[in-house]
């Protein structure tokens, strides 16, 4: 077996930072694994035995979980009972110590544990506590359990997605929950700021799958609000915005967004429309949507007879933004890619070599780095308890008990 990379010190921006995770699946890890590549100490708790259920998705013959090894890289695992009294006590003691806190149970579950932030700020003023649920840790929702799907679908994406009349189509990633980890990320990086500059005090920051769906939703109320109107799904078309699309080649579809002024009046040169170009009512967005189906249809008669490569090639020269529908052996090809090092080989503990994203956003001083790769369960239950101060005999007392593993 090939040994895994051994964990490095971290140097990046959250260098210092010490995040406990009791997340699971992908919401609440998400944020964790983005705070961890850029440095923060992340120490994930997970139930003895049976782990965090990512790991059995996506699974290679030997059982070994693809997504698992991009979602939990730079986390340390700690296999955690914390349903039993000792186990609670235990990540009382780590939280303790800890600037933030991540969790992404039912709201109520902490509390039924003796874990909710009333206990937890008394030992710890200054932690910052992330909580995401389904529908936010208020409201008349509040305890209907809450997946991302669900999340994407009250928060309105689901409806504009697909072709209309059509059943509603998810996006085919849980963008719910990544969007509700990202803004947690966002929400602590925030109350981190604010205790170092305001008196060492942590706070809540409540993150609803559903709101954080809603927050990218761009005009969809402020139409509703002026108008009436229901925005419904539109294909590969953004309403309201002419001309961008998608538009068929003799090899596939290029996705063409020739809506700003200058751009549209290049684009119409370039497939030999000067009319269109010219035309007075179309020198502004608002004259293009009235006549967009018209410059849709202009647009795919010069498409339709070219192949990608071409289309793709004359648009570049024109700087008129264009691309094909990526596929993951695209990516995975893309010489583009590789140059913003986005692709990466990364070493599992059980010896596989696997290509996993880069990282993003891309710092020029403190950059984001895969220090270790993800853990197996409880790999590092010894060492985060020495580190609390508990010795090799108690540890191996709760181990004989089926409270750490």
């Amino acid at each position: 077996m090939i040994s895994p990379p051994a964990p490095t010190a971290s140097t990046g921006a959250l260098a210092g930072v010490r995040i406990i995770e009791m997340g699971q699946l992908i919401a609440g890890p998400f944020c964790g694994k983005t705070l961890g590549e850029f440095g923060a100490d992340v120490i994930k708790i997970e139930a003895p035995g049976s782990g965090d259920p990512l790991r059995n998705w996506r699974l290679l013959q030997d059982g070994t979980s693809v997504w698992w090894q991009v979602q939990s890289r730079n986390k340390r695992s700690i296999a955690l009972d914390l349903r039993s009294a000792e186990g609670q006590e235990i990540a009382r003691t780590l939280i303790a110590e800890a600037d933030v806190l991540i969790e992404n149970f039912r709201p109520g579950t902490l509390e039924g544990w003796g874990l909710g932030w009333d206990e937890l700020r008394q030992r710890n003023p200054g932690l910052v506590m992330l909580r995401i649920s389904g529908y936010g840790q208020t409201g008349p929702y509040r305890d209907l359990p809450g997946f991302g799907a669900i999340g994407e679908a009250m928060g309105g994406l689901r409806h504009l997605t697909g072709e209309p009349g059509r059943v509603p189509v998810r996006v085919g990633v849980s963008i719910g929950d990544t969007l509700a980890a990202l803004h947690g990320a966002i929400g602590v990086l925030a109350a981190l700021y604010h205790r170092k500059v305001n008196g060492g005090q942590g706070q809540v920051i409540d993150v609803a799958l559903h709101e954080a769906v809603f927050n990218v939703m761009e005009s969809l109320i402020p139409e509703y609000s002026a108008f009436g109107a229901v925005r419904d799904a539109a294909g590969s078309a953004l309403p309201g915005i002419a001309p961008s699309n998608a538009y068929a080649c003799t090899d596939g579809y290029v996705l063409v967004a020739g809506n700003g002024d200058s751009i549209f009046r290049r684009l119409m040169e370039t497939i030999g429309r000067p009319d269109l170009a010219s035309a007075p009512d179309l020198q502004s967005n608002a004259g293009r949507v009235a006549r967009v189906d018209e410059l849709d249809a202009a647009i795919g008669d010069w498409t339709r007879s070219r192949p990608m490569a071409e289309v793709l090639d004359v648009l570049g020269a024109a700087r008129v933004p264009a691309g094909k529908v990526y596929t993951a052996k695209d990516i995975h090809e893309d010489p583009h890619y590789r140059a913003r090092d986005m692709i990466l080989p990364q070493r599992t503990r059980d010896g596989h070599t696997l290509d996993v994203p880069g990282i993003v956003p891309k710092l020029s001083g403190t950059p984001g780095s895969i220090r270790s790769s993800a853990p197996r369960l409880g790999d590092d239950t010894d060492a985060v308890l020495r580190e609390a101060g508990l010795t090799d005999t108690q540890i191996a007392v709760l181990r004989e008990k089926g409270i750490v593993a």
